[in-house]
């Protein structure tokens, strides 16, 4: 079944996502070779709860920690633990928030330090797909366009979209129906009305699409071993068109901020 939320029901879920959005950012200060992933946890636990939310993922469907953290071939659901971070990785943070009844989700893969060409180019086409899917969020349309925009253009630059984990509706969940796939066929799936909201996060691989699961239950990495990059935003449907919920400008100041710190 699926929700659709008032607009006052959309500015309650659009504070949980400004605070996913700063919680984000200020992991991202911390982003740097040496550091664990572990402690990166910590300091997205602590500030979403110095912020009056709680962390999401903490329990849900048993996960053990405040973040989702995956690195270079790890696509998602990686677990904080005593990994270090190394020049040249690739580390995607994924957060949720419930804050005032509703949640806020969103994710962020982020360099650590300087990268090479083919990884940049993964950043770039992943970030690029998410927005081409945003942009097709209008109402009368359906999740397959969303799907297939993000397909299309994902593998026309030379990458692959995981088939195997997808988007969401949520608000009072953190997961609610519709799902949001990132490939299928336009004109597919539910039609798109006022006051859906979804999260939106394009999955793609370096190499082959296919995602193996690690033995610790939890870890989805891909199955050549080749980078993964993840980005999300929580968006809603409405008369004006797609709304972004979340926002990376925080992270891209705390980007910036590393950058001129190094």
């Amino acid at each position: 079944m699926i929700f659709y939320k008032t607009a006052e029901e959309i500015e309650f879920i659009r504070n949980s996502s400004l605070l996913v959005s700063r919680a984000l950012a200020e992991v991202g200060k911390y982003i740097k070779p040496g550091i664990t992933t572990l402690s990166l946890d910590k300091i997205g636990d602590e500030f979403i709860r110095d912020n009056r939310g709680y962390p999401a993922f903490l329990g849900y469907r048993g996960f053990p920690n405040s973040l989702c953290i995956s690195v270079n071939e790890q696509v998602v659901h990686g677990l904080p633990g005593n990994r270090i971070l190394k020049e040249g990785d690739l580390v995607s943070i994924d957060c949720g928030v419930l804050l005032d009844k509703f949640y806020g989700d969103s994710a962020f893969t982020f360099a650590v330090g300087e990268i090479n060409e083919s990884k940049k180019e993964l950043l770039n086409v992943t970030r690029a797909s998410l927005d081409i899917g945003v942009n097709q969020a209008h109402i009368g349309k359906r999740i397959g366009d969303i799907a297939s925009a993000i397909q299309q253009y994902v593998e026309r630059n030379g990458f692959s979209v995981v088939r195997e984990l997808v988007g969401h509706g949520l608000g009072k969940k953190l997961h609610e129906d519709p799902e949001v796939p990132n490939y299928g066929k336009r004109g597919s799936g539910s039609k798109l009305m006022e006051g859906l909201v979804i999260a939106i996060e394009p999955m793609v691989n370096m190499g082959k699409k296919g995602v193996l699961q690690a033995q610790d239950g939890w870890t989805i990495y891909s199955e050549d071993n080749s980078p993964s990059a993840h980005f999300e935003h929580t968006v809603a449907v409405t008369k004006a068109g797609p709304e972004m919920l979340t926002t990376f400008d925080f992270i891209e100041e705390a980007i910036h901020e590393n950058a001129f710190t190094r």
